[in-house]
């Protein structure tokens, strides 16, 4: 097994002295690994009780790696050699990171948005395979891939079901109908493992390995650290990582996660997923915010901040007051954290293994795609951005004094969440402006990319601690895609999504400031040189 260490300062350290004796007296870390679905308390059992099987996953997960070797090789052979997932959330964030990490090309389709599905359907069709992977079987995005790509094999005169692989629970409608149209292949994953947990099924094992990452190290890798964390002592690192995620006092809920040298390429989007929807519930959790080891919130000292870093095993790490520092291989990090995070959940007093404020969202989208109403009125046009806010916007009349205004609705406790709604490939340099925003505000600040987030971070905004302000970007695509057989279109469904959410948000009280670029470039562009005007004018002001 690669190397797993931990060190920690401050109240990271604190947390384990206080927490550790009677997680162990309690026998917390055996208990979990017996899948004991009482640790989280009785609201929490019947949900407990069919959600434990990731402690298992590592061993129960063997007899797919020669199923997904034997389709690899048959796939290759037919000279199929691009795989593309279609998931979301915990049907994607794993895989990627799993690929990334290995160094294997996989392209994730997480997204509604024209361009993006666009750009993923004209990549070398002739060589393409499709994992389409919902664990419900009725995620409205898989479907919508999975029609337009069936389509596109279709029309270019290739065998669709040849090239379709499923990957789902038992029975779900998507099983079903599946088999019954003949696709290529099916897999099963266990119906005991929620989502967010479940990389080490078949929903992260099937993309990722038929994309050529050696899977059968991986989760022999796992069962190793397995054995580790399945260990009542106060040395178990799984234990002090969940004191420290959940048990600070007074509580540090703003979790900021910086890679720097762990070799893990996007850990910290799939740990991200992990937390914030494993504890953001009842008004209470931590937030995690994905940052650089030079980001404004890792030196800043707030008293709701905990710094993690993702650092090399041999690396000598200075830890500052406050921080976490912590070592492992991909696959013994992604069991630690996942344990980390129901320990977590049990200190919080919260079920970690429910998402109780997720569907929210949805119904308000699949509402607005039935109702088709027009577009709210935009408050005012500034160049290539309309925007849309509530009464806090005032008197602002350009699209930086409007984010100046909903900055200026940010408490001392308070985060900024920025959400944006089209392409994350070809747009990727505009996740640029989080630490730009976290200078301006001196507040922790995420950067999600719509849809996808809705499936992981959107469970803590709603339920977490009302605390959140949003900047919600969304951005017209040169050209709309239609879905077949459906009767709206990719544009009408991302736009939707946004709208819902926002609408929920709203609901839920919180600010939420909408930015629409009517053209894409120009309209990023402009929003780039706004956070820079902001961010100099913050410089000044100081100096």
């Amino acid at each position: 097994m690669s190397t797993l260490s931990y060190d920690a300062t401050g109240a990271a350290r604190k947390a384990a002295e206080q927490h550790l004796p009677a997680l162990v007296e309690d026998r917390i870390a055996t208990r979990i690994f017996a899948k004991d679905h009482t640790l989280w308390g009785p609201d929490a059992e019947a949900e407990s009780a069919v959600r434990l099987g990731w402690v298992e996953a590592a061993t129960v997960s063997q007899p797919l790696v020669p199923q997904i070797l034997e389709l690899r090789d048959a796939l290759r052979a037919e000279g199929i050699t691009r795989i593309v997932l279609c998931g979301m959330g915990g049907s994607s964030l794993a895989p990627e990171v799993m690929a990334g990490t290995a160094g294997v090309e996989l392209t994730v389709l997480d997204s509604t948005d024209p361009d993006q599905v666009r750009a993923a359907l004209a990549d070398r069709l002739e060589q393409t395979a499709i994992v389409v992977s919902s664990k419900s079987g009725s995620t409205l995005e898989t479907d919508s891939q999975r029609r337009i790509f069936e389509h596109a094999f279709n029309e270019a005169g290739l065998d669709a079901k040849s090239r379709i692989i499923i990957v789902t629970d038992p029975g779900s409608p998507l099983d079903k109908a599946s088999r019954e149209a003949g696709y290529r292949a099916v897999f099963n994953a266990d119906p005991n493992v929620g989502g967010r947990y479940s990389a080490l099924t078949a929903f992260g094992l099937v993309p990722s390995g038929l994309a050529g990452v050696d899977v059968q190290t991986f989760l022999d890798e796992a069962e190793e650290a397995a054995e580790i964390l399945n260990e009542d002592a106060p040395e178990n690192i799984g234990l002090a990582l969940g004191a420290a995620l959940g048990g600070t006092s007074p509580l540090r809920d703003k979790i900021v996660i910086a890679e720097e040298g762990s070799g893990i390429v996007g850990f910290a989007d799939w740990a991200e997923q992990l937390i914030a929807e494993s504890t953001g519930k009842l008004g209470t959790g931590v937030l995690p915010v994905v940052a650089g080891p030079a980001s404004p919130e890792v030196g800043a000292g707030a008293p709701d901040v905990l710094v993690v870093r993702l650092v090399a095993a041999d690396a000598d790490v200075e830890l500052g007051e406050n921080e976490v520092a912590i070592a492992g291989g991909l696959p013994t990090q992604m069991l630690v954290w996942e344990f980390a995070t129901a320990v977590a959940g049990r200190l919080l007093g919260i079920n970690p293994f429910d998402q109780p404020d997720v569907e929210a969202a949805k119904v308000a989208a699949r509402g607005l795609l039935d109702a088709q109403p027009e577009p709210s009125a935009a408050a005012f046009v500034d160049g290539a951005i309309e925007v849309r806010g509530g009464e806090w916007l005032g008197d602002a009349a350009t699209a930086e004094s409007a984010v100046a205004a909903l900055l200026g609705t940010l408490g001392s406790d308070s985060y900024l969440s920025v959400q944006a709604y089209f392409d994350r490939l070809a747009f990727a340099p505009l996740e640029g402006i989080r630490d730009g925003l976290a200078a301006v505000t001196g507040r922790p600040v995420t950067f999600g990319w719509g849809p996808r987030f809705l499936h992981s971070t959107g469970q803590f905004h709603k339920g977490g601690p009302a605390v959140g302000v949003f900047l919600q970007v969304t951005a017209q695509a040169a050209e709309d895609l239609a879905i077949p057989d459906r009767p709206f279109t990719f544009g009408e469904l991302i736009a939707a999504q946004a709208a819902g959410d926002a609408q929920v948000l709203e609901q839920h009280g919180r600010p939420v400031l909408r930015l629409h670029l009517t053209d894409r470039a120009a309209g990023v562009a402009q929003l780039q040189d706004i956070i820079f005007a902001l961010t100099a004018r913050a410089s000044a002001t100081e100096s």
